[in-house]
């Protein structure tokens, strides 16, 4: 690449096409971009840094990348009352997914509730809390970085879009695209649910048909349901899965 790749605001804000990123909070470094924002703000309102020094994915694991190889950015949302908030991270999840899509010209897929899954590797996850009156989503995408650069000690097998493909990519494009992906997916939810979603949702199910671990018994992924759990076959019984983590067979 030619020019410096930065998330810097002059750079991010000219790409932007929807409302999404309007407010755009901005920092070299941070503990993490969930903190950079609160439900005083408003819907929409984004924060980036180039490096988390405290970064955190789901079930308190810590998430760290390189300068300069990934976009890490929290985006402040007000559903409606009453709502599922647990959908927001099948949400956020899916909008990450069509992003690294259009991105690599390949398929795919979401591993329940919220990993972004290329060649069965993992190169982007989501995380989503509760903030006063607010849900604070955080996208965390790999773009850049080598197989070095990866973790070798993950549940999940990570990956990288330049794993993928050998290709390396400015990042400010794809954070105006997965801003605009995740402003498009959120306001479908917010109009029709999960059911508005469920078709692209369903398409992308990683899980499905593959031999799975829950609480250390073995069974069978069967699929998302309308309601964002996750069916499970263990022993020709079926079971719901509302939260947790889900292991899956290499």
């Amino acid at each position: 690449m030619n020019a410096p790749d930065m998330l810097v605001p002059e750079v991010v804000e000219p790409l932007l096409t929807g409302t999404f990123g309007r407010t755009y909070f901005y920092q070299d470094a941070c503990e993490s971009t969930q903190k950079l924002l609160d439900a005083g703000l408003n819907e929409g309102d984004a924060a980036v840094c180039d490096v988390q020094t405290a970064g955190r994915g789901r079930l308190g694991r810590s998430w760290e990348t390189p300068p300069g190889t990934a976009i890490l950015c929290s985006v402040l949302l007000k559903p409606p009352a009453g709502r599922a908030l647990a959908e927001l991270s099948l949400v956020a999840g899916l909008a990450a997914a069509e992003t690294v899509e259009r991105a690599l010209g390949l398929a795919v897929q979401l591993k329940w509730p919220n990993d972004v899954m290329v060649n069965r590797r993992k190169v982007a996850g989501v995380i989503a809390e509760a903030s006063g009156g607010g849900v604070v989503v955080g996208i965390g995408v790999n773009v850049n970085q080598t197989r070095e650069e990866l973790p070798d000690d993950a549940k999940v097998a990570p990956g990288s879009l330049y794993t993928a493909d050998g290709v390396r990519r400015e990042r400010a494009p794809l954070l105006a695209d997965l801003l605009s992906s995740l402003e498009h997916d959120y306001g479908l939810w917010v109009e029709g649910g999960l059911d508005a979603l469920y078709d692209s949702l369903g398409a992308r199910d990683f899980l499905r048909g593959r031999r799975v671990f829950l609480d250390g018994q073995a069974g069978t992924g069967i699929g998302i349901d309308r309601s964002g759990r996750l069916e499970v076959e263990i022993d020709g019984q079926r079971q719901l899965v509302e939260s947790g983590e889900v292991l899956f067979e290499r």
